[in-house]
């Protein structure tokens, strides 16, 4: 007698099926920008639960990937927060220079624009800009994050500067002119960070925060 027909083989039985690969086996090695996945995840965590809890075998886990992979862009952790500070000063750079290119405007009007420019970042990212600040004074901080921190402030002294130069502020050195200014704003936002200052009342009243910084407080 003939035999019955044997039923085929379903897909799934199949060992060499691609279907029988897991899913986070598949993204293990390929991930379109594991860097930027790794630096997102590691400033949600800053957000949420603090430098302290950063680790690479975290971030490893929570975008999917082999333990060994983050090693490929960070050595370690201080490489790691060396370069979310790094990114943190990228974007704050890129903010103070947009708001800076206003050639021909009145300077107090610059000046609001390039404080109003850090406050707001500084609102929208307490732990980065406290990590920025730590990563700026750490010893073992890379060359490339102290360049990126000596452009965040060039952005004020050229604009000291220009207004010297036009005679629209006293003379007196640019460097130290600006260290003034930006100590007065960066006190703006520890107060905010330190829930001594409400974020809004402080842009609110940046205005008036500028004009008494450039004409002072003695009656003329």
């Amino acid at each position: 007698m003939p035999r019955p027909p044997q039923p085929a083989p379903t897909p799934s039985s199949s060992p060499s099926s691609p279907s029988s690969a897991s899913p986070s086996a598949s993204r293990r090695y390929h991930h379109g920008d594991l860097r930027a996945a790794l630096l997102a995840s590691a400033e949600r965590t800053l957000r949420e639960k603090g430098a302290g809890a950063l680790s690479l075998r975290e971030l490893a886990r929570d975008t999917g990937v082999s333990h060994a992979a983050p090693g490929r862009h960070f050595k370690d952790k201080q490489a790691l927060l060396d370069a979310l500070a790094l990114d943190g000063y990228d974007r704050l750079n890129q903010a103070l220079a947009t708001a800076a290119d206003h050639p021909g405007h009145p300077l107090e009007e610059r000046v609001t624009a390039l404080a109003r420019a850090y406050l707001g970042f500084a609102v929208d990212n307490p732990e980065l800009l406290e990590l920025m600040f730590a990563r700026k004074h750490d010893p073992d901080s890379s060359a490339q994050l102290a360049t990126a921190v000596d452009r965040s402030l060039d952005t004020f002294t050229r604009m000291i500067a220009e207004a010297q130069e036009r005679g629209e502020i006293i003379q007196g050195d640019p460097e130290r002119i600006t260290m003034v200014a930006a100590a007065s704003l960066h006190g703006l936002a520890a107060l905010i960070a330190g829930c001594a200052l409400d974020a809004q009342e402080a842009l609110a009243g940046l205005d008036e925060h500028v004009h008494l910084l450039l004409h002072g407080l003695r009656p003329r």
